[in-house]
C-alpha cells in the first residue's frame, strides 16, 4: 500500500471490532472508497471525532486499490455544522450522497472530478443556509448527463421551437411550446425561465436564491418525475425525502 493524501466526505460509517470502524468516502481522486479507521471508537482517539459521517476534510490514507484503505490523519476542511443541526438538511445531503455514489460509479476519472467538483459546491452552499431543495435540484440536473440522460431545456422538446414554451413534460423529456402542447398541466411562467437558469448555473457563484415556492415545487417534482422516467436509479434516501417533505 502507498501513502495518499484525498480530499472526501465520510457518507457512511459502521463498526468494525470492538475499537474501529469503517467509513466510506466519497472523493475526488478514487470515487467511493472504503477506509479502516483503527481505534476511531475510543473517546481518546484522534479520529474519534474526525471519522463521523459529513466530516469534509483531506484524508492521509495507506491507499489499497482493490480493499481497504488504513486511515492515518485527517486535516478537516470543514465539519458541516450547519446540515447537522437540521434534520431536512441532513437528509438532503444524505440523498446527494447517495446520488452522487451511484454516479461516480459510471464516470472515468475527469468526469469523475467534475461531478465531485458539483458535489461540493452543492453541499457547502446548503451549509452556507441556501435552500436545500433548489441547490438540491441544481445538482441532480448537472449530474444527468453521466447518467446518459439530457433534458431538452433550450427549445421545444417535441418540435425544436425556442418560441412560446408552455409548460414541461418530464415524460417527453423537457420543454413543450404553444403549438404542442396537448393536455399538460401548466406551469408558472417563471418555473420554465428558472428551470433553465439551474440547469447552466455555476454552483459556486450563487448569492441569491429569490424563487416562489410554487416555482420551488413545480421544479422539485419535474425533476423527481425526470429521475424516475428516465435513469433507471432507485434510491432508499430520495424515498425518504419525499415522505418528510410531504
Amino acid at each position: 500500500m502507498k501513502i495518499e493524501k484525498v480530499e472526501g466526505i465520510v457518507f457512511q460509517e459502521k463498526d468494525y471490532s470492538e475499537s474501529s470502524k469503517i467509513i466510506n468516502l466519497i472523493t475526488k481522486e478514487h470515487g467511493v472508497i472504503g477506509v479502516i479507521a483503527k481505534g476511531s471508537r475510543k473517546s481518546k482517539s484522534k479520529f474519534a471525532n474526525v471519522t463521523s459521517k459529513f466530516i469534509y476534510g483531506q484524508f492521509h490514507l495507506y491507499y489499497k486499490e482493490d480493499g481497504l484503505s488504513t486511515l492515518i490523519e485527517v486535516d478537516v476542511i470543514d465539519t458541516l455544522r450547519n446540515i447537522r443541526l437540521d434534520l431536512t438538511k441532513i437528509s438532503y445531503l444524505s440523498f446527494l450522497c447517495e446520488l452522487v455514489s451511484q454516479v461516480l460509479k459510471q464516470t472515468n476519472s475527469e468526469e469523475r472530478k467534475v461531478v465531485y467538483n458539483d458535489f461540493v459546491k452543492a453541499f457547502l452552499k446548503i451549509n452556507e443556509g441556501f435552500n436545500e431543495v433548489v441547490i438540491t435540484n441544481i445538482l441532480e440536473l448537472k449530474i444527468l448527463p453521466y447518467l446518459g440522460v439530457n433534458p431538452i431545456l433550450d427549445e421545444c422538446a417535441i418540435c425544436g421551437t425556442t418560441k412560446e414554451i408552455v409548460t414541461v413534460n418530464a415524460e417527453k423529456y423537457g420543454f413543450i411550446c404553444k403549438n404542442c402542447y396537448k393536455n399538460e398541466y401548466i406551469v408558472n411562467p417563471n418555473t420554465i425561465k428558472i428551470l433553465r437558469m439551474l440547469y447552466y448555473v455555476d454552483i459556486e457563484k450563487i448569492s441569491k436564491l429569490d424563487i416562489s415556492q410554487e416555482v420551488i415545487n413545480e421544479i422539485n417534482q419535474f425533476i423527481d418525475q425526470f429521475y424516475d422516467k428516465h435513469t433507471g436509479l432507485y434510491l432508499k434516501s430520495k424515498e425518504f425525502l419525499k415522505k418528510i417533505t410531504k
